[in-house]
């Protein structure tokens, strides 16, 4: 049915007819609701689009696109929403997924044309093309603090029958991990499947693995990449739950693997393997696909299904990357983790992996728990012996035959000047020169594990994966093809210095296994996303960090330890636990209680370092801190969130009725009087000043805390102020009683433009902490300056 053409199409918030003359009526509402970045920016797209009508060849390609729309408007004659979208707004194959429980609408493959003539329906809210996405990507729970027989594991029974929904590239049901030994029945609020496929059967699914369901419509309905199945995109695949990649395998084993006695990687990191949260049952939901990433289309029906399926918890390590995030209307993983949300469904992310450059932290809405990377306590080390006797120190997995002492010429192909061959990019490095060598190899595009693979292929015997700048100190073990050595920036440049002085430099590489007990552990991976808030600085992210270096987990049979296809080798349970110790606390209490509770101090009762620079790390680099599960069974205070606190946020951030509907689904009024964003009751506080002050400038948040601790406390304030910042709160004392279990303080802070010097990183930082002689239920506090728009 067609309510109108329209040429080209953006995304929309508000629908008015649109006619070409007057080609900004269905915008202009836009200019009033948003932040003025988010109106230069639409502005920007109307001076670069052309509203005429342009005449085609033919019709352009199909694409994915995903429509929001207003449930109010159906029609009661259509029994359910598929009937009224196939009947009023598209052909039936036109339709890709609907979305009914996070999410009101649909995806369906369709041209330009067509999908403007579905914009012009009254009922439709928003639409945006389909997006790709990329993944983020068995001593953790030691670390953590978890212990047999005591403290959160205990308390939690293990995460008994909390139901974690793992979005991400599926799963290897086979593995001893997933194995239901001694497991009771399946939770009967369960109302998920056991979806089958290739190489999938129902026998795949157990006790353990209690769900399994793939969305691959959209991935397959976009241009350039087709049907999937074994042989697609050049690689094997399954089209079922089963793990072709082995993120998803390893995700969830990390998250909720049983127990599996004599685990091993090749010999390295012996022991008993076991996820952070062993008893909570699993429900995969495959979304991402090997080698080509993952369609917002599928991840949102994917949360559609998880939350209808009745999971506690959902984990998604997926993200836009590139330190650019949408702003949450426009974000499908925002908007279907805000529907999860608002159901009780705590939704963990990833902070990402574009560190350690400032603002790369993503999945910044703050319903979302944000959680960065740190190392620790265990490492592989290996080591480089020049041919002058230094020693240079990195790390490896590497479980080949080793190379006994015996001293190769080593060469570096980046002094060519060739960037590709400094990469030891395919193809790039010249046989003659590297036959036989060591060759040195700089970090970057391409994956770490295929430079061996080119370097191999090109007839070297042994590699030297060199940091860059950007990547400092920061090594990761992996599990290499050759003999290979990861070192830091500054060993890199060692050793290249040696070669250009010694034109028969020569090395060799040694191996030393596992090491425990490493100082200083947790430190902030270089790779892990940094803050500030790219979209709304007054909220702190990351949230907190957790383990996320070097962790062994269980993998794919489809393809070997390093997942290049190659090789032919076989190799988030925290929010489960304390759900299930808790099950009545919100997804805002549980996080509260992981942030108030984190370590701010590494193994030495030193302050957390961050692995880029060997320096101080900071509330940018780790949020609240290092997650510290034993101490967030019982946090005392917790700082909870509800659907109309989100809603009140977002009418702050100046997002008008429309636009907040997108993400909230219900209609919304916003009070005459605009909240501050700042005021939303985080555990955490930013204060942004302006760079135009001048003088003495003061700001004021209000923040509530909730007693989850014996009902009598009487809790008493303590604070690190900034320097050169003053900080005051009222009340300093909170009295709790059997009647009184929830209490609000006021926290000033005051700074003069004359004595501030902001670090590094663009703030200084300070914390607040409220104390009853048990708990330390601790906040940070950032204070920074920003330029007016």
């Amino acid at each position: 049915m067609n309510y109108g053409t329209k040429s080209t199409i953006i995304p929309s918030i508000t629908h008015q007819p649109l006619s070409v003359n007057k080609s900004l009526s269905l915008y202009s509402p836009l200019f009033q609701t948003l932040p003025l970045m988010a109106s230069l920016l639409i502005l920007t797209l109307f001076t670069t689009i052309s509203f005429s009508s342009p005449v085609f060849a033919s019709e352009p390609e199909a694409k994915t696109y995903i429509f929001r729309v207003n449930s109010f408007y159906k029609p009661a004659v259509f029994p359910t929403h598929y009937h009224w979208y196939s009947s009023e707004f598209t052909e039936p194959v036109n339709i890709l997924h609907v979305y009914d429980t996070v999410f009101h609408g649909f995806s369906a493959s369709l041209t330009p044309s067509q999908a403007a003539s579905v914009l012009q329906h009254p009922s439709i809210l928003a639409t945006f093309e389909d997006r790709l996405r990329q993944l983020h990507t068995t001593r953790s729970p030691q670390f953590l603090g978890l212990r047999n027989q005591k403290g959160l594991w205990s308390e939690s029974d293990y995460g008994s029958d909390v139901i974690v929904g793992v979005l991400d590239t599926g799963i290897w049901p086979e593995r001893r991990s997933f194995s239901d030994l001694n497991l009771g029945p399946i939770p009967t609020r369960w109302k998920g499947v056991c979806e089958t496929g290739d190489k999938f059967t129902a026998h795949n699914c157990n006790r353990k693995i209690i769900g399994a369901r793939f969305f691959s419509k959209g991935h397959e309905a976009a241009p350039g990449f087709g049907p999937i199945g074994a042989g697609s995109n050049n690689t094997v695949e399954f089209k079922s739950p089963r793990d072709a990649d082995g993120h998803g395998t390893h995700t969830a084993s990390t998250a909720a693997g049983r127990h599996a006695f004599r685990a091993s990687m090749s010999g390295y990191a012996s022991g008993i393997a076991k996820g952070v949260a062993p008893k909570a049952r699993l429900a995969v939901y495959k979304v991402c696909w090997k080698n080509s990433g993952c369609f917002d289309s599928d991840i949102l029906a994917a949360f559609n299904a998880a939350v209808s399926d009745g999971v506690d918890v959902i984990s998604i390590s997926i993200g836009g990357g590139d330190g650019i995030s949408s702003p949450y209307y426009l974000d499908p993983i925002a908007i279907g983790a805000y529907g999860a949300v608002s159901r009780g469904v705590f939704v963990s992310s990833s902070a990402g992996n574009d560190g350690p450059n400032g603002m790369s932290v993503t999945n910044l809405a703050p319903w979302l728990t944000t959680v960065g990377a740190g190392t620790i306590d265990r490492n592989f080390p290996a080591e480089v012996i020049l041919g002058d006797g230094r020693k240079l120190f990195g790390v490896s997995l590497y479980a080949g035959k080793p190379l006994n002492g015996k001293m190769f010429h080593v060469v570096y192909p980046g002094k060519s000047g060739v960037l590709s061959a400094s990469l030891c990019m395919e193809n790039s490095l010249d046989p003659h020169l590297v036959r036989g060598k060591i060759v040195i190899c700089d970090r970057g595009s391409n994956p770490r594990v295929a430079k061996g693979m080119v370097v191999n292929k090109a007839g070297g015997v042994g590699m030297i994966l060199a940091n860059g700048v950007s990547n400092g100190e920061g090594l990761v073990g992996d599990a290499h093809l050759i003999p290979t050595c990861a070192v830091g920036a500054n060993e890199g440049d060692a050793i290249k210095s040696y070669i250009a002085k010694n034109p028969t430099a020569s090395a060799t590489i040694n191996f030393h296994g596992t090491v425990t007990g490493v100082k200083p552990a947790p430190v902030v991976a270089s790779f892990s996303g940094r803050g500030p808030n790219g979209l709304n600085p007054e909220i702190l992210k990351p949230d907190l960090i957790a383990p996320g270096v070097n962790i062994l987990a269980a993998w794919t049979d489809a393809v070997g330890p390093t997942g290049l296809d190659l090789d032919n080798r076989k190799a988030d349970g925290a929010a489960a636990l304390l759900k299930s110790a808790h099950p009545d606390w919100s997804p805002a209490a549980i996080r509260s209680a992981m942030m108030t509770t984190a370590n701010l101090v590494d193994n030495r009762l030193q302050p957390m370092t961050d692995e880029a620079t060997g320096k101080p790390a900071t509330p940018y680099d780790y949020g609240a801190g290092h997650l510290n599960l034993d101490l967030a069974l019982d946090p005392g205070l917790v700082y909870d969130l509800v659907n109309e606190d989100y809603v009140s946020f977002l009418c702050a951030i100046e997002y008008g009725p429309n636009t907040i509907q997108v993400i909230t689904k219900s209609p919304v009024n916003c009070p005459m009087r605009k909240p501050l964003p700042e005021n939303l009751n985080y555990p955490s506080i930013a204060a942004l000043f302006s760079t135009a002050s001048r003088g003495v400038s003061s700001k004021t948040f209000f923040r509530t805390v909730t007693n989850v601790g014996d009902a009598n406390t009487v809790y008493r304030v303590k604070f690190e102020a900034p320097k050169g910042v003053t900080v005051s709160v009222k009340p300093a004392k909170l009295v709790f009683t059997e009647k009184v279990g929830k209490l609000s303080y006021y926290v000033t802070i005051t700074v003069d433009s004359k004595n501030l010097v902001l670090n590094d990183s663009g703030a200084v930082f300070g914390s607040l902490s409220w104390i009853d002689g048990t708990h330390v239920v601790r906040s940070p506090i950032v204070v920074t300056q920003m330029s007016p728009l």
